[in-house]
């Protein structure tokens, strides 16, 4: 097998551990796409082991073979079509007799199969105890323990998988399907290799026997000319089936699937009284209690934001100084005489006062991601997404989809990808139009800019003498909060009215509690942060030095500058004031030609146009265009907003921070009608773009208008109130 090239094919149930050890198997080494024709992710990657070069596929998560779901069908196909070297079946250890359905199933397909027992640690914990030696016998394929996410036994499964290149099948025992049924699957087996094809031509039985359409299709491309011959005599043979056993024929298959599973797991594996009492149940009787469930969630999503301000703040300030000292360094390469220099502006006002702007906020994004990875890693988000449960039926939706929504709270773009695993497209297209409205990491710099500039003080008080509260956290809490309501207002007004239906019922898998490793903890932190920092470093730097650009040209005329130089040279002239006046006079005056000259610029007379629109907002031109340009990225409006603060400071000079700018600019009023409508208006251009290829560009446009619609409404509703109590 010496220089070999092969290819492995990783199924399993969702929930399994199987991304975990398509992770440890390829480590970086990994392509993320779509199958052809279909929006199921389609995730690919390399290894070595040996001496052999491996290309590793990890399939859609699916219990079964059967075409009820896209994701079974991508899933099938793939085996049938691209007919890998050998597929690796990831069962969950503490679960076996739900996750072996879908290795009979493979068996039957035909396929070189190897099992590989995840989470053996958890089954360990949970009193059960394996004799996979004789399970494997019984199956007739090997298996092989495994440890996903420490790693563990994974070395030990590519031996195996490279063992079972080239073997014949002959030894994987399938289910009998007793002598009722078994003669009838051998009559008709027959028949399909003398009309059509000598492969899989029991697994092709079976699926005639099940009126499986996307078999009768298949077959129907292999062999047109008999495929009428071969739906008739299964429809004959299901239907004697069917009064004999007294159940449809899918049921009958199922219910001995589940015979030959339960049969073998009776002999090989026994369990301890402690399973009585698992650690995870005593936690669930806690954490998804009935009246306890939703206030605990709440506390812990508040906890999440405390941690994130109380640590990541000094880092911030700190990183705020670091930018000011690199611009004032920077400036002063050019001396005063430099001051009018489009590089230095480029350079001073466009990228390190907007980009700079926009990755100070990164301690926060790492601190923020590391709090979610963890309690996604311990098994938390998906108790989240049951509490949740009884919440979401009543608007037409259920727990399932929660957990996008969760996702929501890193980025769009993958919540909206998450989406697939809803079964019904009124879910999902529900869902996809209310994502945005759950607040992404991108518009954290927003909340921190804001709340940095307009509520400076951190008052700590204790909360039943146990939790810390500070004004930071509840702020950040509170719009967190309000995005969510209004997700969940919106769904039932759209489950109402454009995607009428019954919410689909569904078994909301609940997998055990787990210590997260710090490995694994810092590679979910790091790889949603490295997106952020690679975001400012190319989307966010291109466009702010676009905006820098509009913001810098075109200059005031001569005749202008000239009323401002005057200006200058009549109170230089003035014997009466001291020195100190005439500074703070020369000063407004050099502020006062900035502001014209930013008023003047392309995007200030841009600004000025749409500047109408946003006025009942409380809006002003500065940040009515910030609030455009956000729709490239929303990080955009923190970098914005430094540029015209940079290129045009109106305000004291003392005032060198961007929040300090902000805080003698505006009210806090304003500065929530900000994060206001950050929150609600339209998605970015990516978020945009990932809704049209998911659900087409009539719900996209929707999803923009209302969202875009709503903003308006609700930042106005806000102000204007505000301003007449204020």
């Amino acid at each position: 097998m010496k220089d070999k090239h092969l290819t492995i094919a990783l199924a399993g149930n969702p929930n399994s551990g199987k991304t975990t050890v398509f992770n440890a198997i390829t480590g970086a080494r990994q392509h993320v796409g779509n199958y052809p024709g279909v929006t199921v992710e389609k995730k690919t990657g390399s290894a070595t082991h040996g001496d052999v070069r491996l290309d590793v596929v990890d399939l859609p998560g699916t219990y079964s073979l059967t075409a009820y779901s896209i994701e079974e069908v991508v899933t099938r196909n793939f085996l049938l079509d691209e007919k890998p070297d050998v597929v690796v079946d990831i069962v969950d250890s503490s679960n076996l007799e739900r996750n072996l359905y879908l290795a009979t199933q493979l068996m039957e397909l035909g396929v070189p199969l190897v099992l590989a027992f995840n989470m053996s640690d958890v089954a360990a914990s949970r009193g059960y105890n394996i004799d996979e030696e004789k399970l494997s016998e019984l199956l007739g394929v090997p298996i092989v323990n495994t440890v996903g996410h420490k790693g563990k036994g994974i070395s030990e499964l590519l031996d195996a998988a490279l063992a079972s290149v080239g073997k014949t099948t002959s030894e994987q025992r399938y289910p009998n399907y007793g002598r009722e049924v078994e003669p009838h699957i051998l009559q008709l087996t027959e028949l399909v290799e003398q009309k059509c094809s000598k492969q899989r031509s029991r697994w092709f039985a079976i699926k005639l026997l099940e009126n499986d359409d996307e078999t009768i299709k298949r077959l129907g491309q292999v062999c047109p000319e008999h495929i009428e011959e071969l739906t008739l005599e299964a429809e004959r043979i299901r239907k004697h089936i069917e009064s004999i056993c007294g159940d449809v024929a899918e049921i009958i298959f199922a219910d001995r699937r589940y015979g030959f599973i339960s049969g073998a797991c009776t002999e090989a594996v026994t369990q301890s009284v402690e399973r009585r009492h698992e650690h995870s149940d005593r936690i669930d009787a806690v954490m998804t209690n009935r009246y306890l469930g939703l206030p605990i969630f709440a506390i812990l999503m508040y906890l999440v934001f405390q941690l994130t301000f109380s640590v990541g703040n000094p880092v911030v300030d700190a990183f705020d100084g670091w930018k000011g000292d690199l611009a004032g360094a920077v400036s002063g390469l050019w001396g005063e005489s430099g001051a009018d220099s489009v590089l230095r502006s480029l350079l001073v006002d466009g990228i390190i006062e907007g980009v700079g702007a926009v990755l100070v906020f990164t301690p926060l994004i790492m601190l923020l991601f590391l709090a979610i990875a963890f309690l996604e890693d311990s098994g938390y988000m998906a108790r989240a997404a049951f509490v949740i449960d009884r919440l979401m039926h009543k608007i037409g939706l259920h727990g399932k989809s929660f957990i996008p929504m969760l996702i929501g709270f890193g980025c769009t773009v993958p919540a909206i990808m998450a989406t697939r695993t809803l079964e019904t497209r009124r879910d999902r297209l529900t869902t996809i139009l209310v994502l945005p409205l759950m607040s992404c990491g991108a518009r954290l710099p927003i909340y921190v800019l804001i709340l940095g500039a307009f509520f400076p003080i951190n008052i700590v008080l204790w909360l039943f003498g146990i939790f810390p509260v500070t004004n930071h956290a509840l702020w950040l809490f509170l719009i967190y909060m309000i995005g969510i309501a209004l997700a969940i207002i919106c769904a039932k007004i759209f489950r109402g009215t454009l995607l009428k239906g019954e919410a689909t019922p569904f078994v909301m898998e609940l997998p055990p509690y787990r210590m997260p490793t710090i490995k694994g903890l810092a590679i979910h932190m790091w790889e949603r942060t490295w997106l952020y920092i690679k975001k400012a470093g190319t989307i966010i730097l291109a466009i702010v030095v676009v905006l820098w650009a509009l913001a810098y040209w075109p200059k005031l005329g001569d005749e202008k500058r000239a009323v401002f130089e005057q200006q200058r040279t009549v109170v230089q002239a003035e014997q009466q004031a001291d020195a100190t006046q005439i500074s703070d006079r020369i000063t407004k005056i050099d502020a006062a030609e900035r502001e014209a000259e930013l008023e003047h610029s392309a995007i200030g007379r841009a600004g000025k146009t749409i500047a109408p629109v946003f006025k009942p907002c409380g809006f002003d031109w500065k940040i009515s265009t910030a609030a455009i340009a956000a729709f490239a990225a929303k990080e955009v409006f923190v970098g914005q907003m430094g540029v015209l603060y940079s290129v045009g400071d109106d305000v004291d000079e003392e005032s060198v921070d961007l929040r300090e700018k902000l805080a003698a600019k505006y009210t806090p009023l304003i500065g929530f009608c900000i994060m206001l409508f950050c929150l609600i208006s339209m998605p970015c251009m990516v978020t945009l773009a990932v809704t049209v290829r998911e659900a087409g560009w009539q719900w996209a446009m929707l999803q923009v208008t209302y969202l875009t619609v709503l903003a308006w409404v609700l930042t106005t509703i806000v102000y204007q109130v505000g301003s007449r109590l204020v």
